[in-house]
């Protein structure tokens, strides 16, 4: 891929300078409730961690931050299970709490080996969701770690894989009738990794392979970059409604043309699945839709 390469070394050697900063001020254990001891493994500075499934006695590792953010840039360096992974779902989310929460998800479906691996993306608005998109990568991300990171104004939420937009949300309040957009709901991280033998694979059709186990995936180098707010801080929420996380500046406002052509060659090349050309689901395409390359 030309243009994926275009952004070349230079971008991903920023963003390894970036996330050792923002991942080198404190360790996990000290930013993060591990709810599966067992299933996280720390590294010995504290700085990484593996989620590891090894039974089906406990299938599933979660981990979640402390602190939520309302806009900001959070993500990490991500390397996925290797082998047959089909049946797992490894995981990196924003979330908040409640029946009207507010969400934004990366799912990495395991698969067979040498099958093509799919990271599968949503956004959860006031609590719908519905808007699924799942794309091929375009390496393998069992080999190495790939950064992963959801970047989310007042204007724009866009999610990328190494410094390459693969998808994009604008506000559109105001443009589209009854459309919401996440500005009021502060939201933590969450890791985690699992058995999602019904759906994950081939629709279900491939299931997790026990006998295949550990399934490993290791994530480190965070960025936390956001402004903190506790969900129920209505004063919190105001002020990171009107800081410079809520508004950056222009380029990060607004999708220039080099983000919106690497956009496009995701849809071209990569898209597996995109909810605003299911029609049997959504017989008349979100009106939404037009105003997202993907």
């Amino acid at each position: 891929m030309g243009l994926f390469r275009g952004a070349g070394y230079l971008a991903i050697t920023t963003l390894v300078l970036l996330s050792l900063v923002a991942g080198s001020q404190a360790k996990l254990k000290d930013q993060f409730t591990t709810w599966t001891p067992n299933g996280c493994n720390y590294s010995a500075d504290g700085r990484a961690v593996d989620l590891v499934l090894r039974s089906k006695n406990e299938p599933y590792a979660s981990m979640t931050s402390k602190k939520s953010w309302m806009y900001g840039q959070i993500g990490a360096w991500i390397k996925l299970a290797s082998g047959n992974s089909a049946g797992t779902v490894t995981t990196l989310y924003l979330s908040s709490t409640g029946n009207k929460h507010c969400e934004f998800d990366y799912e990495f479906l395991g698969n067979e080996t040498g099958q093509p691996y799919l990271l599968h993306t949503n956004i959860f608005v006031d609590g719908v969701g519905g808007r699924e998109q799942q794309i091929r990568l375009w390496f393998d991300p069992t080999l190495d770690y790939h950064y992963y990171n959801f970047q989310w104004n007042k204007d724009l939420l866009v999610f990328y894989v190494d410094n390459t937009p693969i998808r994009m949300f604008r506000n559109l309040e105001g443009t589209v009738t009854n459309f919401l957009y996440p500005k009021a709901c502060p939201m933590k991280l969450y890791l985690s990794m699992w058995d999602g033998s019904k759906w994950a694979t081939q629709g279900g059709r491939v299931k997790l392979d026990w006998n295949a186990a550990p399934f490993i995936a290791s994530y480190k180098n965070f960025r936390l970059n956001g402004c903190e707010a506790m969900q129920d801080d209505k004063a919190a929420i105001h002020n990171c409604q009107n800081s410079t996380y809520a508004a950056p500046g222009e380029k990060f406002q607004r999708m220039g043309g080099t983000r919106t052509k690497q956009l496009r060659e995701v849809k071209n090349n990569y898209v597996h699945y995109n909810y605003c050309d299911d029609r049997p689901r959504y017989p008349e395409m979100p009106e939404e839709c037009k105003y997202n390359v993907l």
